[in-house]
């Protein structure tokens, strides 16, 4: 079972966009892998939660968090082999580990903890939450932003995942995140 949340071997760069939620994750994501001209990876959360709010008129739960994981890794292995030299990716596990806990009094699924540390990534850019708030059927916390932020970035710095704070509108973020990546496709 475990194999599902697997990161498969690859040589390629991998960068992740981080944070809070309505934040610019996604956006920022598609204009990184539009300049760079290759894959992207979705958020698979939010396909699985529309989904199961457009059925269900429900919300998250635990028992959710394991297939999301599963589906979020699926999308990233499968996307990986189409990547050019750099994969961009609109989230992972460890951001689903975040709001595991931030949602369930610090509980996170013992197989979801242990690959959202052990897959690894060569850049995380935080989406800090200058953005304004866009309101849709997933997102619940417009006053808690703050607090999430922190959240996202103590856990990145527990983990001692190198990391760069992204500020400002669209243009600035993206140009800033095209600086650090252009660093990394250097090396």
């Amino acid at each position: 079972m475990e194999e599902k949340f697997k990161q498969e071997p690859s040589s390629i760069i991998k960068v992740v966009l981080f944070g809070p939620e309505s934040t610019g994750k996604t956006t920022l994501s598609q204009e990184l892998a539009k300049h760079y001209n290759t894959a992207w990876v979705p958020e698979y959360a939010r396909e699985y939660l529309q989904d199961k709010w457009d059925k269900e008129g429900k919300t998250c739960e635990p028992k959710d968090l394991l297939p999301i994981a599963e589906g979020q890794m699926k999308l990233e292995n499968s996307l990986t082999k189409k990547a050019n030299e750099i994969l961009i990716c609109d989230t992972d596990l460890l951001e689903t580990k975040v709001y595991s806990e931030a949602y369930y009094l610090g509980y996170c699924d013992p197989v979801l903890e242990e690959y959202a540390l052990r897959n690894s990534y060569d850049l995380y850019f935080l989406t800090y939450i200058d953005i304004p708030w866009e309101k849709d059927d997933l997102r619940d916390k417009p006053n808690d932003r703050e607090r999430m932020f922190l959240y996202f970035k103590d856990t990145l710095e527990k983990y001692n995942r190198n990391f760069i704070i992204l500020k400002g509108d669209k243009k600035t973020r993206l140009i800033t995140a095209q600086n650090y990546i252009n660093q990394l496709l250097r090396k």
